[in-house]
């Protein structure tokens, strides 16, 4: 370990296993270090099924379950946009022939205490149960006039300056009730709460464009997710990193962070010292370098039934937007079952998530709990939601931000963004990757 990096990676969860893998793709010499004898940190995937009985303290599972090892439980669980920035990545560089995918069969919003199907083309618009006969006609004007602009041909824009003017402007210039706003913003621009409605209206078009066209690739919703569990990701990006020389050490204690002059110099385990010029990690590894801005509640619920009036669906989301259940931010429901290898068969694994409000976090998701009644077994946990204080700049340690609520990994992927631009005064050039791979890559 006595050796000189230019990048010593701490903690194998999905962020930081992404950034070996982009930093060793781009050249870097990377050590990463895991003080875990697993792959996925915090977002790992638990299996068999007795270990998650066992971490919970949990009595251990009865034979109704079937074979533990047919089960992998996601502990932070979210599903990728099909046309989103985590499967750029995957294709870009390569590590899609490491993961298999299968898409999520439905993708739903809550309103008035039940859940109905997202609408996002013209057509189901008009056969939607969420809104009355002349909303639907202004909500399918709305969808077609998004799909329809073009960010640079002014002429598409029929008289609205998208950047300059607010979400509230378009939103009123279609006259779209409050109740069509709030699945527009949260169930199709997946916002967690209600602040992008002052903000510029180019953003959210964006994003409810992003949503279309990712359900545009697979058709019944946009969402993916890869078999045998999350699991998988975090190993595909270590994959990526070794071959391009990244060196991997797992069940490694870290003992110091060694910095010099206020700069990070290198990393201490017991008598063994790496010398680097910039260390990445996650929160846990350095308290002192972050501050907790809030907490997140996550259920993990074993089910022997799909979610009723999701039409028996094997895999969906579901979004409680806010103003739903009079709260300040959204509460998240995930579905997944035996169809992706993570449960026995005639099993599911749901997850109800949100951003703590009160302190009594579990009443806050009861509406998501609701849904999923009669639940076999539950496991509830409350995580603090942490930051960096710093941009990292000065003592070169670029620390991540915890996983939020949310059940997509958009948020993650601008987080892992992010964090190279700042260490390496660029942004990730999509574009750059795919041309430096080899064709057996690609």
């Amino acid at each position: 370990m006595d050796e000189e990096y230019d990048a010593i990676v701490l903690g194998t969860g999905l962020k930081e296993c992404i950034l070996s893998g982009l930093l060793s793709v781009s050249g870097k010499r990377v050590l990463h270090i895991d003080r875990n004898k697993y792959y996925g940190g915090e977002s790992a995937s638990i299996t068999p099924l007795e270990e998650l009985f066992s971490k919970f303290k949990a009595p251990p599972p009865d034979q109704s379950y079937g074979r533990g090892r047919d089960w992998n439980v996601d502990l932070i669980p979210k599903f990728l946009m099909a046309n989103g920035l985590l499967v750029k990545l995957l294709i870009h560089t390569g590590v899609t022939r490491y993961v298999e995918f299968k898409n999520i069969e439905g993708s739903y919003v809550y309103k008035t205490g039940k859940i109905s199907k997202v609408p996002i083309d013209q057509q189901e618009a008009l056969s939607s149960d969420l809104m009355g006969l002349f909303e639907k006609r202004r909500f399918r004007n709305f969808l077609i006039w998004v799909q329809n602009l073009q960010e640079d041909v002014p002429t598409t824009w029929d008289g609205f300056d998208p950047f300059n003017r607010s979400m509230a402007d378009l939103y009123e210039k279609f006259r779209l009730e409050k109740n069509t706003q709030d699945f527009t913003g949260h169930a199709l621009a997946l916002y967690r709460d209600d602040d992008y409605i002052m903000q510029n209206a180019i953003t959210t078009i964006r994003r409810i464009k992003l949503y279309s066209d990712s359900l545009a690739r697979y058709g019944k919703s946009p969402y993916l997710y890869p078999m045998y569990g999350l699991g998988e990701l975090p190993q595909g990006f270590a994959r990526l990193s070794a071959i391009y020389g990244g060196t991997y050490m797992l069940d490694k204690p870290i003992d110091e962070i060694v910095i010099k002059d206020g700069k990070v110099v290198g990393v201490r385990s017991g008598d063994e010292t790496a010398s680097c010029k910039q260390v990445f990690c996650d929160p846990t590894y350095v308290p002192d370098r972050v501050k907790k801005v809030g907490q997140v509640i996550r259920c993990i619920c074993l089910l022997n039934h799909p979610i009723n009036g999701t039409n028996n669906a094997l895999s969906t989301q579901i979004i409680i937007p806010q103003k739903q259940v009079n709260r300040h931010s959204d509460i998240y429901v995930s579905l997944v079952s035996h169809t992706h290898q993570v449960a026995s068969k005639g099993w599911f694994i749901a997850m109800v998530s949100t951003t703590v409000e009160t302190d009594n976090p579990e009443l806050e998701i009861k509406p998501g709990l609701d849904l999923l009644a009669p639940i076999k077994q539950k496991f509830v946990y409350v995580s603090d939601y942490m930051e960096p204080v710093d941009d990292g700049s000065e003592s070169q340690i670029f620390v991540s931000t915890s996983y939020d609520a949310t059940t997509h990994f958009e948020t993650t992927c601008l987080d892992v963004l992010d964090i190279f631009k700042r260490a390496t005064g660029e942004e990730f050039d999509f574009k750059k990757m795919k041309h430096e791979l080899g064709d057996e890559d690609q």
